[in-house]
């Protein structure tokens, strides 16, 4: 597995919060057919208490969870993310990538193929507000994802200092 993530620091644009925390993103951490691949990415992140897990694919307009974090694993087709709101960053990414996204980050799919889907979970099994980029900024959310706790474990390594744990310090 790829232990060296890619880093994407995205700032509060007034919209969108985004965090303090940099995006993470690790290519190519599984090579397995798409079932395969979603129960795989299903089971590490629970065994790591990244649970309350769907399978689907992104939504395709921005928004952001203000009281959780979140993990993305692609297990079939492709797609492009844009990443902190309208003035972030397009990112493309396929089966066996992994996104970790801190709370307040801005995230939608722009555009994706026919079979695009990924598992998605948050720690603790946290169940996650979801704010839009046409609603309202709502009041002190900066504050409210400055004080979302970090997560007791990374998603796909556990408590090693190899992923967020690292790099969220």
């Amino acid at each position: 597995m790829n232990r060296i993530p890619e880093i994407y620091h995205f700032t509060d644009d007034g919209i969108i919060p985004n965090s303090r925390h940099p995006v993470l993103v690790f290519r190519q951490v599984f090579n397995l057919d798409p079932d395969l691949g979603a129960d795989w990415l299903e089971g590490h992140f629970a065994e790591n208490g990244w649970t309350n897990a769907f399978r689907w694919r992104v939504y395709d307009y921005h928004h952001y969870h203000s009281n959780t974090h979140e993990v993305l694993g692609v297990y079939a087709g492709n797609a492009s993310l844009q990443l902190g709101g309208e003035h972030g960053q397009q990112l493309q990414v396929g089966i066996g990538d992994v996104v970790i996204l801190p709370a307040g980050t801005g995230h939608k799919s722009v555009s994706h193929s026919k079979d695009f889907a990924i598992v998605g979970a948050y720690p603790d099994g946290k169940e996650p507000d979801l704010i839009r980029l046409e609603d309202e900024r709502p009041k002190d959310v900066r504050e409210k994802v400055d004080t979302v706790p970090l997560p007791e474990n990374d998603p796909l390594s556990g408590k090693s200092s190899e992923g967020l744990l690292n790099f969220w310090k």
